[in-house]
């Protein structure tokens, strides 16, 4: 199948990678040329223009960082809908608004093409081993046409109902994850002052009922000072202001979310915007180190 992909970052550029060993042909853009150098290397075309890629393409999938991003590669001058794209099917796997992707799904309809609306969640790790998690908004038709290619690099894939339903789980993800990440920074602070063996105390846990993937994933990488992005800061920054504002659209206030979004901001406002999500540990070690114990 011909394959377009928009956005070849550290997860879009590892999905591309399964899509070519899976034996589909490639044509890639992103706004920095350099960051798809190798996957030409490995097979993908470059195309100059969001446009370009959707007049070759069958299925055009984007993985941009913002919403604004997304409205610019879809409605731009040389964007998606500045061609021809009668029964294309068009998949955004950004984390995005619900309104914009109901806005893009009624613009590919009346255009004679079809959208999804597929935002993932298991960072690099999940793009890297093709176990990501896919939530998906759009028609069953549709879903049920590009199902295959969501095998090629996720695991659990689930279409929760119409245009911009599957923003809208993405944002319970985030939200849920918010507070994980909360949860483990404080865990591993509380630890650390109570003189614990923190291996230890990961160890134990995730045999317990506090285990989730952040704790089994982001915890290690924090130990040996490692705070290089599966998921960057800002992003998260714009998932949790995404999804408060459709909390508030919603009449829900949500006081836990609200506040784990006012530490990443502080945390950006450090300087770690550009740091994994788990660098939200140097508001308390501010190098990123286990504090060295006094003597």
């Amino acid at each position: 199948m011909k394959i377009g992909f928009i956005g070849t970052g550290v997860m879009g550029s590892a999905i591309v990678r399964h899509l070519l060993e899976a034996g589909h042909e490639l044509t890639v853009y992103n706004r920095t040329k350099a960051k798809t150098d190798q996957l030409v290397k490995e097979g993908a075309v470059w195309a100059d223009t969001p446009r370009e890629v959707a007049a070759t393409s069958e299925v055009i999938f984007s993985m941009v960082g913002y919403p604004q991003d997304v409205e610019e590669i879809y409605y731009g001058d040389t964007g998606i809908f500045a061609t021809d794209v009668t029964n294309r099917v068009l998949v955004d796997l950004t984390t995005s608004t619900p309104t914009l992707a109901e806005k893009i799904a009624k613009t590919a309809k009346e255009k004679g093409a079809a959208a999804l609306d597929a935002p993932v969640s298991g960072g690099d790790l999940g793009a890297k081993n093709a176990t990501l998690t896919i939530m998906v908004g759009g028609e069953k038709e549709i879903y049920d046409k590009i199902l295959p290619l969501f095998q090629v690099f996720g695991t659990t894939f689930t279409l929760h109902g119409s245009a911009g339903k599957g923003q809208h789980t993405k944002m319970a993800n985030q939200i849920m994850i918010a507070g994980t990440m909360t949860g483990i920074t404080e865990m591993l602070v509380y630890a650390e002052k109570a003189g614990l063996d923190l291996e230890k105390v990961i160890e134990t846990l995730g045999g317990g009922s506090a285990a989730n993937w952040s704790l089994s994933n982001y915890s290690p990488r924090i130990l040996k000072n490692d705070y290089t992005p599966g998921f960057f800061v800002k992003h998260f920054i714009k998932d949790l202001k995404i999804a408060l504002d459709e909390a508030e659209k919603l009449s829900l206030t949500l006081p836990a979310t609200d506040q784990a979004l006012k530490l990443y901001e502080q945390l950006a406002d450090q300087g770690f915007e550009n740091d994994g999500t788990q660098a939200l540990i140097k508001l308390w070690w501010p190098d990123g180190k286990i504090p060295e114990k006094k003597s």
